[in-house]
């Protein structure tokens, strides 16, 4: 089986395997910014500035490791659907919490 066959969306996209050190730049920093999408989105909740630093020194750290699974894993395909769907449950509960408002008045 051909190698370049086996590549994601994203690493045939960035053409891993002709321009390795670009491509893996261009993987990672697509990894590390949705990786901060779907945290911001899901997780994030209001922190002093040293833990925020923390947080996010060690989320570009396990990122790193991403990268190499991302060349033949769907890793970045997976955080783009985590962060549509976290974006769709905002959305949604931002109508909710309207709606409920609108009622009370």
């Amino acid at each position: 089986m051909n190698v370049i066959e086996r590549l994601t969306f994203f690493a045939s996209l960035y053409k891993v395997h002709t321009n390795p050190e670009q491509g893996m730049w261009l993987l990672y920093i697509t990894i590390l910014i949705l990786s901060v999408i779907v945290y911001r989105l899901g997780f994030a909740k209001k922190l002093p500035l040293l833990k925020n630093v923390i947080i996010y020194v060690l989320l570009a750290l396990g990122c790193t490791i991403l990268t190499f699974f991302a060349v033949f894993l769907p890793v970045a395909e997976g955080l783009v659907v985590a962060a549509l769907v976290l974006v769709i449950y905002k959305i949604r509960l931002y109508q909710s919490k309207k709606h409920e408002v609108n009622e009370q008045k």
